[in-house]
Parts: structure tokens; sequence; C-alpha cells
């Protein structure tokens, strides 16, 4: 429930970055930056929130991940100068990322139901958007922002429906703990 959870957050900032990029391509991009910042402060602060709420007792392992998200955003907050020249790279980089794990987690959900191949266009597109973002950033400066936040919006409702639609269900036949007889009323 926790996975899905998170999947859920990081789908609303995919979302949220989206309709930013739409609604304000000519923006300051130095606020542009820094509002990607607190995108990343976001997923990272829950994950890390959570380790040391509840991840320790249970012997979980420290979320590197979200520790990487927390200081790429301060990074961000810092020194947006710095990634204005290189924020479509990163942008692109980031799609690139999210249609290769969008395709490998409908890959992974064949294994327990039928995933259909149309399931697979929209992280192939988000793929396609991240590549052409990569090698074509900077000839007008406003279009890979809006096919970036167009992109960011379409990933991020495909992968919320698919977190949805996927979800693993618990096995109907597995006995439930309190249907098996313990071992001792047996030998009785």
């Amino acid at each position: 429930m926790k996975t899905m959870n998170n999947s859920i957050i990081r789908c609303i900032c995919a979302l949220v970055l989206g309709l930013l990029l739409v609604a304000w391509p000519e923006a300051a991009i130095l606020y542009l930056v820094i509002t990607i910042g607190v995108l990343f402060l976001v997923p990272g602060l829950f994950s890390i929130f959570g380790y040391l709420t509840r991840g320790k007792q249970r012997g979980m392992s420290f979320p590197i991940a979200g520790l990487g998200s927390l200081l790429f955003d301060l990074w961000l907050m810092i020194m947006p100068a710095f990634f204005v020249g290189i924020l479509m790279y990163v942008l692109g980089a980031i799609l690139v990322l999210a249609g290769i794990s969008q395709i490998a987690n409908l890959s992974a959900a064949r294994n327990w139901t039928v995933v259909p191949g149309a399931f697979f266009i929209i992280p192939i597109l988000v793929l396609i958007a991240g590549i052409v973002v990569l090698f074509n950033p900077f000839t007008v400066a406003t279009v890979p922002f809006i096919i970036l936040g167009v992109s960011s919006i379409v990933y991020g409702l495909s992968d919320l429906v698919n977190i949805l639609r996927f979800r693993q269900k618990p096995d109907k036949n597995a006995p439930e703990i309190e249907d098996i007889t313990p071992i001792e009323e047996i030998k009785d």
C-alpha cells in the first residue's frame, strides 16, 4: 500500500510539473527551476520521513532515492541559474527514464494480469518525447517546455491509471490467517 501511495504522489508531482510548463512556457526560468526543485522535495521528504517513522522498526533500508531527491531539490533551489542551461536536458532525461519505467512496470504486470498492447503506447510516446527534448532542446524555447509539460501530464495521468488498473490484488483462494487450524488442535 505504501508503494502505491508513493507512486500516486509521483503521479501528482508529474501532473503539477506538466501544468506549470504548459501554462507558463515563457515565465521566468529561475522560478520554474525552483518550482521543480520543490516538486523533488515532496517525494524525498515523504520517503525519508516514512523511513524515520516506520522504516527503522521494520528493518527497511535507508531510502537513498529519497535522499537523492532531497539533495537535488536543495541544489536546484540554491543554484537555479546553473540549471537554466541544462534544464531541458535534465527534464528530457527524466521523461526518458519515466517512459522506460512505465514500460518495465507494465511488462512486470503481465506476470499477474493481462496487459493489452495499447497500454504501452503512452509510455512509448513519453519515451520518444524525452528523446526529442534531449536532442533538440533549444530550437524554440517554449516548444520544448510545452512538449515536456504535455508529456509530463500524459505520463502522470497514464501512470495513475496503470497504478489503479494493474495493482496486485490478494489471492482469493489463499486462506485467511483465522481459517488456518493450529497444529495442536489437529493432534487432539
